[in-house]
């Protein structure tokens, strides 16, 4: 049994892995960077099956491109298919808008979905030689690990959170010979959930109470929803705008993949949608505005930004990490942001709070104690050496793309 990384090995981004064995050869996750310009992942050759672990364009925003090859099968969660074709039919507006190539198109996302295989989390299913179980990985609604059954066993995480949030429980350690462990966040350890969503509430409260308006930007995939079930106990005038409110709504038609359906469906009832222009007038003059994108490089967001950068009162509560280069990163930095090409100063208040769907260091450690296996293949990170000192003791491997290595 060998592995071979087409992507994703040492950064955060277009992750791809190649499990050959026996004759069989598995696609795990199939991604792209979603940069200026987009990063794409090695070509991958002609496999057996591609296991899609969830929905987030770094992992498969290249999936089609493999679905058009062979109309290779599938195996992915149906809210996990749902939200993914969301994405990657909206990846392609991206492209055609921004003026890149586009390396699929949208009849190649329809051949992807007439080739998905629908899974849930106790499912084994039998791929050439090989054998699969899934198994939930916490970090967003459908979100799922692989694990591979041979003479060894080897379990594929994806992204993970081991602690419960509003959304999702946390995914718990699974027996394996060789973990493939995320490790996007080696090195750096989250503050306390209950802390950051108490801090997080009392800025909102004090936001309200001067008189301003606290604009959330959230990403539209699983962020949007748990900061929505976050706020929603308070009092305050909610509005939701951006792609969030489609997510949210492909994740009530999937209510098995949701922590507390019931507490989900209030959450929703809280909110108020905007539709319309006139309903972004209404929203500027409301509470709380939970909007896209994330990062202030695109969406709903930059609208509400340039109405109120110059609001004393009102506050951008950033939710997420802010990658260099983005226009989030700029406004944390420099207090300015970009808006039609113009770097304008914002003089509204700028807090930052970590609701990552991501297990920090020391959970990625308590996860690789459970599983306890006699192998560790450290990806998608750009950290990964600080990780492997941690697990001082067992035999970690730091691959890089395109090399193979045997199990």
């Amino acid at each position: 049994m060998d592995i071979q990384f087409l992507g994703g090995a040492a950064e955060v981004g277009r992750l791809g892995m190649l499990l050959r064995d026996q004759g069989t050869t598995l696609l795990c996750d199939y991604g792209l960077a979603p940069s200026d310009p987009p990063q794409y992942p090695m070509e991958a050759p002609p496999v057996d099956a591609l296991l899609l672990s969830h929905s987030h364009l770094d992992h498969c925003g290249m999936v089609p491109v493999v679905s058009r090859q062979s109309e290779t099968k599938t195996y992915m969660t149906p809210v996990t298919q749902e939200v993914a074709n969301l994405l990657l039919k909206d990846s392609l507006k991206i492209s055609a808008a921004e003026g890149y190539p586009e390396p699929f198109d949208r009849e190649d996302v329809q051949t992807m979905n007439q080739s998905v295989v629908a899974v849930d989390y106790g499912d084994t299913f039998q791929v050439g030689n090989l054998e699969v179980d899934v198994h939930s990985a916490g970090h967003i609604p459908g979100s799922s690990m692989f694990r591979i059954n041979d003479r060894e066993t080897v379990l594929f995480t994806g992204d993970l959170q081991t602690i419960d949030t509003h959304l999702v429980r946390g995914t718990q350690p699974v027996p394996c010979d060789v973990l493939v462990l995320e490790s996007t966040y080696a090195g750096r350890h989250h503050p306390d959930r209950a802390q950051t969503e108490a801090q997080f509430l009392a800025r909102i409260d004090e936001v309200v109470e001067r008189g301003g308006t606290a604009l959330v930007p959230c990403f539209a995939v699983a962020r949007t929803q748990e900061v929505l079930m976050v706020l929603a106990e308070t009092d305050h005038e909610i509005w939701v705008d951006g792609m969030g409110r489609q997510v949210a709504r492909m994740y009530q038609r999937h209510r098995r993949f949701i922590r507390s359906p019931k507490r989900y469906e209030r959450a929703l009832g809280r909110a108020r949608i905007v539709h319309s222009q006139a309903a972004r007038d209404r929203a500027l003059r409301g509470d709380v505005i939970l909007t896209t994108g994330g990062m202030l490089s695109g969406g709903p967001v930059l609208h509400y930004l340039a109405a109120l950068k110059d609001d004393l009162q009102s506050e951008v509560l950033l939710t997420g990490y802010q990658v260099e280069g983005t226009n989030g990163r700029l406004l944390l930095d420099t207090r300015n942001i970009e808006l039609q090409g113009v770097r304008v100063p914002v003089e509204a208040e700028v807090s930052s709070h970590d609701f990552s769907a991501h297990a920090g260091h020391a959970k990625l450690v308590e996860f690789v104690e459970g599983c306890d296996p006699t192998r560790v293949v450290l990806m998608h990170g750009d950290a990964r050496e600080e990780l492997a000192e941690a697990l001082e003791g067992r035999d970690v491997v730091l691959p890089e793309d395109g090399e193979r290595h045997t199990l």
